[in-house]
């Protein structure tokens, strides 16, 4: 039986090897670490006394990757979230409060219905926003968008650091596209926000890894990879802190590393140099601070947080592009934070507990000069791939880009494992699931389109 050593337990090495061992591959993966997650994991704080995020993550119910993902691992009821698709937001200058509510369906009447759309803004300024499907390249958000009025500070501005993690004036238009399309384009049933109920390990990676067992997937703590054995073609051996692991003529390497961790190994390849931190703040309450009028989540603006997480008594905060931020040392990140936190919640007196969590290189820097660095799934080496959300996936740094990554880069693997597969080799399988995906995708929106007409 073929192997496929996945070298990367983050979201991208777990999505790949649960598609691999789905399609018959005997699996292995390798985890510099001493757990799985990379950055999208769970942790006890002993501070609080309690299970934490390393960073909030939220997804969005078009997310079809992720959501394909989840249930896999049979995981999809561990998420959290409103009934429908709504947004509360905060002006913590103004103390003005309005929820973003799209309606159901791909038409967007909700702009002309002032009850849902973003307050201080008019049904004619969203129109400005087509102009994003002809960004060019080099362009950013705020070349193409005007930089000012309501909608571009309490929407464009917020939603942009959010998901590209990078200011307006340097974030690359092209990738929020894909998101619109995605998900607020599909309407109130592609853009329901969700969060993990318990926290992501317990819905992204510890489940993934039950599943993987089921497999009889071999998953290595502690095994880092600092060399490749190649012949100029292929990859023979695998050069780990640890000692060399051979690699079969039919086996398969999936290298989800970061863009650092590729260029040790394949210095050769292309990869984003830059980054952007995310800061991350995690407050213990005296009690629980959600009630009719501070839901679970809140976008905030005009401060320093930008989102705030309520799970009852810990109260979490991203800031995300927070190379500011991130300078400052702990005590003072959590005194600046929490003042927001404070007049969002109605809360008084100094800082409860905390615990700051600075992410230095969260997110690749998603300009549009890095964009041009980013590599597909293939290497110059026939039986090595890539995996991650820095790779080519025409998506951000996200969550469903991570995902998405490493279902390409199994059905490349698999694809390039023989060049004319059997009908009993794993790599069949995974391009027959694949194109009976792509299928079952056409009909639907066939059946979508043929609706709406």
């Amino acid at each position: 039986m073929p192997r496929a050593h996945i070298i990367g337990a983050g979201l991208a090495g777990l999505s790949s090897a649960l598609r691999l061992a789905e399609a018959g591959y005997a699996v292995t993966v390798h985890e510099a670490a001493g757990q799985a997650g990379g950055r999208c994991r769970s942790f006890f704080d002993e501070t609080l006394g309690c299970l934490i995020d390393n960073g909030n993550h939220l997804l969005l119910s078009g997310n079809r990757s992720a959501m394909a993902y989840l249930d896999l691992v049979g995981a999809r009821d561990t998420l959290a979230g409103p009934a429908d698709a709504s947004f509360p937001f905060l002006d913590l200058a103004t103390g003005e409060r309005w929820t973003v509510r799209p309606n159901k369906g791909p038409v967007p009447w909700w702009i002309f219905a002032p009850r849902r759309r973003i307050a201080g803004t008019r049904a004619s300024d969203y129109l400005s926003g087509l102009k994003l499907l002809f960004a060019r390249e080099d362009q950013t958000i705020a070349q193409c968008l005007p930089a000012t009025g309501p909608l571009f500070q309490r929407f464009w501005d917020p939603l942009t650091v959010a998901v590209l993690n990078a200011p307006a004036d340097v974030a690359a238009a092209r990738l929020m596209v894909p998101v619109l399309l995605e998900t607020f384009a599909r309407g109130a049933e592609a853009c329901r926000p969700l969060i993990a109920r318990h926290g992501l390990s317990e819905s992204l990676v510890t489940p993934a890894l039950v599943k993987l067992a089921r497999h009889g997937a071999d998953v290595r703590f502690g095994t880092r990879l600092v060399g490749l054995d190649e012949d100029g073609a292929r990859v023979r051996a695998l050069v780990f802190n640890r000692g060399q692991e051979a690699v079969s003529p039919d086996d398969v390497v999936v290298l989800a590393l970061p863009p650092t961790g590729v260029a040790s190994v394949l210095p050769d390849c292309p990869a984003p140099v830059g980054a952007y931190p995310i800061v991350n703040v995690h407050y213990r309450l005296e009690r629980p601070a959600t009630n009719s009028d501070t839901p679970e989540l809140l976008g905030l603006v005009n401060g320093v947080a930008h989102w705030l997480f309520l799970r009852e008594t810990i109260a979490s905060v991203t800031v995300s592009a927070a190379e500011d931020l991130a300078q400052l040392d702990a005590n003072e990140v959590g005194r600046r934070v929490w003042r927001d936190v404070a007049q969002a919640c109605g809360l008084e007196g100094p800082p409860p507990p905390h615990r700051v969590v600075k992410e230095r290189r969260a997110t690749f820097a998603q300009t549009p000069a890095e964009l041009a660095r980013r590599s597909g799934p293939r290497t110059r080496l026939k039986n090595v791939v890539l995996a991650g959300d820095w790779t080519r996936t025409g998506l951000p740094a996200t969550i469903e880009g991570a995902i998405r990554s490493g279902e390409r880069a199994a059905e490349v693997a698999a694809r390039g494992s023989r060049e004319h597969p059997g009908t009993d080799h794993p790599s069949h399988r995974l391009s027959q699931e694949h194109s009976e995906h792509v299928a079952d995708e056409k009909r639907t929106s066939m059946t979508r389109a043929a609706g709406r007409a």
